[in-house]
């Protein structure tokens, strides 16, 4: 299996999403998605873009080397920010970051980033 079809095929699994889903979200058909995650064919660029748009992923993380993850599945980034954070402030943001829409959401992140370079 080639990494960007081991990664495609984590992220949609990590997604609760099947080979189906995927397809019919991305207008691909489900034999070309199974042949990506086989390594069997490499999808190209725009095709790289709808799947990481529908399965909510940067595409970079798509086509890095390998997705590493812990025993228990979870993204070591992630575990190691929830490490130099702190748990419970980490559960405290997730808490809130869950709530909040996708214009609210930005306009934290332009708030954050206003506050650590100004």
């Amino acid at each position: 299996m080639s990494t960007i079809g081991n990664n495609i095929k984590f992220y949609r699994e990590r997604r609760g999403m099947s080979l189906q889903e995927l397809a019919l979200k991305t207008r691909v058909g489900t034999g070309t998605i199974e042949k990506y995650e086989s390594g069997e064919q490499i999808p190209e660029t725009q095709t790289i873009l709808k799947i990481s748009t529908v399965l909510d992923v940067p595409a970079s993380d798509i086509l890095e080397q390998e997705v590493q993850t812990n025993q228990v599945g979870i993204d070591l980034e992630l575990e190691q920010l929830i490490q130099e954070i702190g748990t419970k402030k980490a559960k405290l943001i997730l808490r809130k970051a869950k709530e909040i829409s996708e214009e609210d959401f930005l306009r934290v992140m332009q708030l954050l980033y206003e506050i650590k370079y100004q």
